[in-house]
C-alpha cells in the first residue's frame, strides 16, 4: 500500500511525499486548465482536496497520478462514467483489469464501427467530388445544393417513398 501523507491521502507520483501543489500549479504541471481539475472534483472522479489556511486547495501526488490516468482514459475513447467506475475498483483496493478488459473490448467495436462509418462517408464524398468534377460547378435546381440534395448519403438518410 502506499504511504498516506496529510489527511490520509495517499502520497505517491512525481510530486514530492510531502509536496503539495495548489491548483495552478498542478493544472501547469498537467498541461490542463485549473476549471478543468475542479470539474473533474464535481464529477466524482477526482477527491475533493485538502485546503490550505488561507482556503486554496493542495494537491497530492495521489492527485496527479490519478489526473494523469483520467487524461490517458480520456484519450483512448473511456467515458467519465467508466473512468469513475476504475477508479472505484481501485478505491475498494480491487483490480479493475477483467473490467478495464471488457471496456477495451467494447471500445474496439465502437472504433471499428466508426471506421466503417467514415469508409462509407469517404465513399459518398468522393462520388460527389468526381460528379462536381464531371458537371462542373454550376448552379442546378435544387432548394439549397443540388450535389448534397441527391448524392448518395442523401439517398440513404431519405430513401425514396414509393
Amino acid at each position: 500500500m502506499k504511504g498516506r501523507g496529510a489527511g490520509g491521502r495517499a502520497t505517491v507520483g512525481s510530486v514530492g511525499a510531502s509536496e503539495e501543489l495548489r491548483i495552478g500549479q498542478l493544472a501547469e504541471r498537467l498541461d490542463i486548465n485549473p476549471r478543468t481539475i475542479r470539474f473533474y472534483e464535481q464529477a466524482g472522479v477526482l477527491p475533493e482536496p485538502e485546503r490550505s489556511p488561507g482556503g486554496y486547495r493542495l494537491y497530492t501526488a495521489d492527485d496527479e497520478a490519478r489526473l494523469r490516468f483520467i487524461k490517458t482514459a480520456q484519450r483512448l475513447g473511456l467515458t467519465l462514467g467508466a473512468i469513475r467506475e476504475v477508479l472505484a475498483f481501485r478505491d475498494r483496493d480491487e483490480r479493475p483489469c477483467p473490467y478495464v478488459a471488457q471496456l477495451i473490448a467494447q471500445r474496439v467495436a465502437e472504433v471499428d464501427q466508426r471506421m466503417r462509418e467514415l469508409r462509407t462517408l469517404k465513399n459518398d464524398l468522393k462520388t460527389l467530388q468526381q460528379r462536381i468534377a464531371t458537371e462542373g460547378v454550376a448552379p442546378a435546381k435544387g432548394q439549397f445544393c443540388h450535389y448534397i440534395e441527391t448524392g448518395a448519403a442523401a439517398n440513404r438518410d431519405h430513401p425514396a417513398q414509393g
